[in-house]
């Protein structure tokens, strides 16, 4: 069974807000936080880590 990463990670995000309850807040600075990573010119370096 293959599962699309996107429904992964929306599934994991639910779960973990519903169990977790952690601030709005929190949740947003994240949310932009990587948006914005993602595309800056820190991204290489990130994603050599991650590999």
């Amino acid at each position: 069974m293959n599962v699309p990463l996107w429904l992964a990670l929306l599934v994991v995000g639910v779960l973990g807000v519903k169990l977790i309850r952690p601030p709005w807040w929190l949740i947003a600075v994240l949310l932009l936080g990587g948006y914005l990573l993602a595309d800056s010119l820190l991204a290489p370096v990130i994603n050599s880590f991650l590999e």
